[in-house]
């Protein structure tokens, strides 16, 4: 998983952002957070840099920086930290992420096509007009996510969650949601066409584990 160090500056308790040195290699050195850096137009360069040159990336700390225009087709993260951050106008397959945090994140006009997605989280996200049409997002956390003109079509879905979830105009057909919990969740115009209902979970029963 990535290093959890907070900012180093003084009262701050903000993550700090992963620091790549001069020969681009990510260290485990504690660093500052995005608005206690001194060059923060430096530090986001590197990590573009990093991602660019990097096919698997691991423990990278990335909270509250912008991906704009970015090709992740065929990278791959695992315990990575993308909290609070802006992904934009993305046009990816093959996207794969395994133990990562993208929590309170915004994704905007993205194509994550036939990405693998697993055991991450998403909570308290929100998604506008992003595709992941034909992927694989297993055991993840998207409770409390706002998803508006999306689709998961063709997806597996298998035992994620979303609780609380804010669901419009958004589209969930031919999915595998077996164990998925849809707990107090807002749907608005949704459609589960040929998706195996039966098998998720709409209200609490008791007894159930989540």
């Amino acid at each position: 998983m990535f290093v959890t160090n907070t900012c180093s500056h003084p009262g701050c308790h903000h993550a700090g952002l992963s620091y790549i040195n001069s020969e681009g290699v990510l260290t485990d050195r504690s660093f500052y957070c995005l608005k206690h850096v001194e060059d923060p137009e430096g530090v986001k360069n590197s990590v573009y840099d990093y991602i660019r040159t990097h096919q698997k990336i691991v423990g990278l700390n990335a909270s509250g920086l912008t991906f704009t225009d970015i090709d992740l087709t065929d990278k791959r993260f695992y315990g990575c930290n993308f909290q609070n951050c802006t992904f934009s106008n993305l046009h990816s397959e093959y996207f794969r992420a395994r133990m990562s945090i993208f929590d309170f994140s915004l994704f905007v006009d993205c194509n994550l096509l036939k990405s693998n997605l697993q055991f991450s989280s998403f909570a308290g996200s929100t998604f506008s007009h992003v595709l992941f049409t034909g992927s694989d997002l297993v055991h993840n956390n998207f409770c409390g996510i706002t998803s508006y003109q999306s689709s998961f079509d063709d997806s597996d879905l298998y035992n994620s969650r979303f609780i609380k979830a804010n669901l419009i105009d958004t589209s969930i057909r031919n999915c595998n949601i077996k164990k998925t919990i849809f707990y107090e969740s807002n749907q608005q115009n949704i459609s589960f066409k040929q998706s195996n209902t039966r098998e998720a979970e709409f209200e609490y029963k008791e007894g159930v584990i989540l």
